[in-house]
């Protein structure tokens, strides 16, 4: 019998077959293009949803303010994304016309799920036809409706997942053990946004700064999208840092501690070895 890696061989080349243990592969390198984007994330309170992104860039040279990792889809809603960025904007145009459509159909908002559904039933299409590939992008959906506030998070697969609070990219893993340990029901506005920013910290190993974050807020009481503007993100980022420090510096004397106890056991070994 052929191992398993040689009897999935050539099944990754179409994206309608799938391989002898069930898997489709470009499903699954869809998704592997989103873990290898930058961190979004998402959190619901009740007061109202916040949308984090990390917007990092490789290079000094790039306009930060060019970067979009967040969009406005409705008055109501808004979406972070990570992944590839021409298939995520391709997604998010596709989001505002769904909800134009609604509005002029029903004179009503589109509903966040039912919004949500419509894109997942999207990617899912083209995980099932010949000649396609399927998106390499994940969005984080928020939004305020009748029902309250609701946040969604949609995989390559077309999969749709409602959650308290998520994060999707390369920092995902992190972030999600963060929110495991720290996410409360009760979280205000405010005390969601550093929860977010604290995620990111550790999610990008404290590399955060006003430039590298981007932060969007839909209040229940309005039901109103609102991107948060600089100075606005350099007041949350600097009390974020403010409360990192003390720990930083904790960190940093328990290494010296370590380094100090590690020379001495280094100098009593070779004073040993000179009376030897």
């Amino acid at each position: 019998m052929q191992p398993l890696q040689q009897q999935n061989a050539g099944y990754d080349r179409a994206i309608t077959v799938f391989s002898p243990d069930g898997r489709l592969f470009q499903v699954e390198y869809a998704r592997e293009a989103v873990k290898r984007g930058t961190t979004s994330l998402g959190v619901k309170s009740k007061d109202g949803v916040v949308l984090v992104v990390d917007k990092r860039t490789t290079s000094r040279l790039v306009e930060t303010k060019s970067i979009e990792k967040i969009f406005q889809i409705d008055d109501h809603i808004g979406a972070a994304t990570s992944g590839l960025v021409a298939d995520a904007r391709a997604l998010i145009d596709r989001a505002r016309v769904e909800a134009q459509i609604n509005k002029i159909s029903y004179n009503e908002p589109i509903r966040v799920e039912a919004l949500a559904k419509k894109i997942c039933d999207l990617k899912q299409l083209y995980t099932q036809n010949g000649g396609v590939r399927p998106f390499g992008s994940a969005l984080i959906i928020g939004g305020v409706n009748k029902k309250g506030c609701r946040l969604f998070e949609t995989d390559p697969s077309g999969a749709l997942i409602e959650y308290k609070a998520t994060a999707i990219g390369s920092g995902r893993s992190d972030a999600m053990d963060y929110f495991e340990e720290n996410y409360k029901e009760d979280l205000s506005l405010d005390e969601a946004i550093d929860l977010a920013l604290d995620a990111v910290y550790v999610a990008t190993s404290g590399k955060v700064t006003d430039k590298s974050v981007e932060i969007a807020v839909i209040e229940a009481e309005t039901k109103t999208y609102r991107k948060l503007d600089h100075d606005e993100v350099t007041k949350y980022v600097e009390t974020l840092l403010e409360r990192k420090a003390p720990e930083e510096d904790e960190d940093e004397e328990d290494a010296d501690a370590e380094e100090s106890e590690d020379k001495k056991d280094a100098d009593a070994e070779e004073s040993e070895d000179k009376v030897e």
